[in-house]
């Protein structure tokens, strides 16, 4: 434990990890709750394409306009309280979201969604470092494992809710109320951390030469994640022609692939090494999605759905725990600025879907997502040896 770092009450390393885990359960949750809803809210907005894909916009903004704020407020206050505020706000924002009438409406909530995922996300993390110094083996994706097994959850929950006919709004409110109720719980059990004021500095930190491939693997990675996040399902509706409750149906087998690929990927590391593992993602990706572009129909598309699933499920934690070994920069550095490019594809890229489906098709969409599988399989053998 570091001189920085405090327990404000007696309890465990096991105790802490959990609670933090919480709060990462409560993130994915909580995203993939409004994920499985896309389709029913382009539906009721009446938006194509290119339309849904400009309103989807307004998230990134606003959480990339918020990024110095996060950066400053972490500089001044606990982690825990920003994450607090945070948490707090992401889910009365995300009640809000099933509320909107209009796409003016949808776009101002969308950006103070950004803004409270900024705010949310950032913070966990840091929590999360805090949590793992606390350990002498690596927990880190354990933490990403419980992201995505709370995504699954959440597609679920919006799969049944679509099933069975219940609002949007009334979805979205519930999870809201859900998502609250065990924010206030929980956080008293996680890490406080001291804050420490931090000279006056660029708002935005490179990457250092040796991170550049670790920091576009991470941007590929992420970009195709929340492409299927955002698009999955729609792409089963408009391009295989099945009703809305198996279009998300598409969304949440996505989901269990990933969630499963973290669960194991500690173990499939140890058998094959970081880099072989990195590889077969890359190629997962390229051909899990290749294969639904080339063979539009159900099973084909299932299948490469899983694949798509397990390529991206394990690439961020292992790119982390690598990049983490830099001597040019600190752990904590090198893993911020790799971070933010990561979530630039995480953020940015999903939008230009709808751009490019709209005077295209979904399918030349995915046919170039595809190509972000075949970069990472090209970056990895860019990455010296010692990083295996």
């Amino acid at each position: 434990m570091t001189a920085a770092t405090k327990i404000s009450a007696p309890r465990t390393p096991k105790q802490l990890r959990i609670a933090n885990a919480v709060f990462f359960f409560l993130s994915g949750f909580g995203y993939a709750s409004w994920a499985s809803r896309i389709p029913t809210i382009k539906h009721q907005l009446h938006l194509d394409e290119a339309q849904l894909g400009g309103v989807l916009f307004a998230m990134p903004i606003g959480l990339l306009l918020t990024l110095p704020v996060t950066g400053h407020l972490l500089s001044k206050y606990s982690s825990r309280r920003v994450m607090l505020f945070g948490s707090l706000f992401f889910s009365v924002v995300l009640a809000f979201i099933g509320l909107a009438t209009s796409v003016w409406q949808l776009i101002l909530v969308l950006f103070c969604f950004g803004v409270s995922r900024n705010l949310f996300n950032i913070s966990t993390n840091a929590q999360a470092v805090a949590v793992q110094a606390l350990y002498d083996r690596s927990i880190m994706a354990n933490f990403h494992g419980i992201w995505s097994l709370a995504g699954f959850a959440g597609a679920a929950g919006g799969y049944f809710m679509v099933y069975y006919n219940i609002g949007t709004g009334y979805h979205l409110l519930g999870v809201s109320i859900l998502l609250i109720v065990f924010t206030l719980w929980f956080i008293k059990g996680t890490i406080y951390q001291q804050p420490v004021p931090q000279p006056q500095k660029k708002l935005f930190t490179l990457p250092d030469k040796s991170l550049i491939a670790f920091s576009l693997i991470c941007f590929a990675s992420m970009a195709c994640e929340n492409t299927m996040y955002d698009w999955s399902a729609i792409y089963f509706g408009k391009v295989i022609h099945v009703d809305k409750a198996t279009a998300t149906g598409g969304f949440v087998i996505y989901m269990i692939a990933m969630t499963t690929g973290r669960f194991v990927g500690d173990a499939s590391v140890n058998r094959f090494g970081i880099k072989n593992i990195l590889r077969f993602s890359g190629v997962f990706i390229f051909c899990g999605l290749l294969l639904s572009v080339l063979f539009p129909y159900v099973p084909t598309t299932i299948a490469g759905f899983i694949l798509v699933g397990l390529g991206v499920s394990c690439i961020v934690p292992m790119v982390f725990q690598m990049a983490g070994k830099s001597t040019t920069m600190s752990s904590g550095t090198a893993l911020a600025s790799i971070s933010s490019i990561g979530y630039l594809g995480f953020l940015i890229v999903p939008p230009f879907i709808g751009f490019i489906a709209q005077a295209a098709g979904l399918r030349w969409s995915f046919g170039l997502i595809s190509l972000l599988g075949a970069l990472v399989i090209a970056l990895v053998y860019s990455i010296k040896d010692d990083n295996d």
